[in-house]
């Protein structure tokens, strides 16, 4: 059976899909849905520039793994959607920023259009 995760402190899912949900199997695997750069308080998008907007969206993930219990340190993949690859360095100088060695697997792809017409959506899987 999935556990589905609901967090106060990421926004509230924009369509038919929960937060994440968790499968047990030897260990517990989350497989948390794309997050783009809203804010849970207020609801409005972080928009403007890259970095800004990568930020946002990783402390919505983290957000999501601290309740269910782990960390960035428990992502074991990451998949990033972009609109604009040419903000590729500074996306991921940011989205580094948020590791400390022991990175997660990951593809960036570049894709036409993002919800809300956001420019970075990132997605993770992590194993406790």
């Amino acid at each position: 059976m999935k556990k589905v995760i609901v967090s106060e402190n990421a926004p509230k899912p924009i369509g038919p899909y929960s937060h994440a949900n968790m499968v047990p199997a030897s260990g517990n695997f989350l497989f948390v849905s794309g997050q783009v750069a809203k804010d849970a308080k207020t609801g409005e998008l972080i928009l403007g520039d890259i970095k800004s907007e990568t930020k946002k969206v990783m402390e919505n993930v983290s957000a999501i793994l601290a309740d269910a219990g782990m960390d960035l340190t428990h992502v074991v993949k990451a998949t990033i959607f972009m609109k604009d690859m040419n903000n590729f360095g500074a996306m991921n100088e940011m989205y580094g920023s948020f590791f400390s060695g022991n990175y997660p697997a990951r593809e960036t792809v570049q894709v036409s259009r993002l919800p809300l017409d956001v420019n970075v959506e990132i997605s993770v899987i992590a194993m406790k």
